[in-house]
């Protein structure tokens, strides 16, 4: 065999293991998904966790230290395939248009992400309902995510020097927060026949206090 076919051979070998892997990390994030939105965080132990992914404890400890290294991962990986997605999948030009347009994109985006997933929502849910025992996996949550969304979209509002806007920042923040208030009050807390606006009309207006009033200003 020659040297170039064994390395061949040999790259084919490692891009396999790595896909393994791969994989068994993915069926040990999922099984902890299933097990923590089923049962909450303190409930859900390593066995569980091991027994809901297919794979031995030893396994599970290979990949993942503790459970909190576990959820850990977990809220990151959501980072990346639920809230950078809302960013990501814009390409720079989609991003010069005007603010109206952009910034109502990516609300709807952001309540479409949450609103149609209900495994997502019951992973809020429980971040909220566990964050009075473990404080430190609701930070986790809020610096991987909240911070994560308000950063990127500060700094959007930030570069639309034509809104002139006093903190965009803080209006950010106005901008994620109303969003999610209407997730917790709409979905977690019922009260959608109550609090009776549908999400475009949120939309609408929160949009319409950013822009139109910051140009109205001019």
């Amino acid at each position: 065999m020659s040297l170039a076919s064994t390395e061949m051979k040999l790259t084919k070998t490692n891009d396999l293991a790595r896909q393994r892997a791969s994989d068994k990390a993915e069926a040990i994030l999922a099984g902890a998904m299933q097990e923590f939105t089923a049962h909450g965080y303190a409930a859900t132990s390593m066995d569980r966790i091991a027994a809901a992914a297919g794979v031995s404890k030893p396994t599970l400890y290979n990949y993942f230290q503790d459970k909190e290294g576990l959820f850990t991962a977990l809220i990151q990986q959501l980072a990346q395939e639920k809230y950078r997605a809302i960013f990501s999948s814009q390409d720079p030009q989609s991003l010069q248009g005007e603010p109206s347009v952009i910034l109502k994109h990516i609300a709807k985006k952001m309540l479409d992400t949450i609103l149609q997933d209900q495994q997502l929502l019951a992973f809020i849910r429980l971040i909220i309902g566990e964050s009075g025992r473990f404080p430190e996996l609701a930070r986790v949550f809020s610096q991987n995510i909240d911070k994560l969304i308000i950063e990127l979209l500060g700094q959007y509002l930030a570069s639309r020097a034509e809104l002139r806007l006093l903190d965009p920042e803080a209006t950010a923040q106005i901008f994620v927060g109303t969003l999610v208030h209407f997730v917790i009050s709409q979905k977690m807390l019922h009260g959608g026949n109550i609090l009776l606006v549908d999400s475009d009309r949120l939309i609408d207006n929160l949009i319409y206090l950013i822009v139109r009033t910051a140009l109205s200003a001019k």
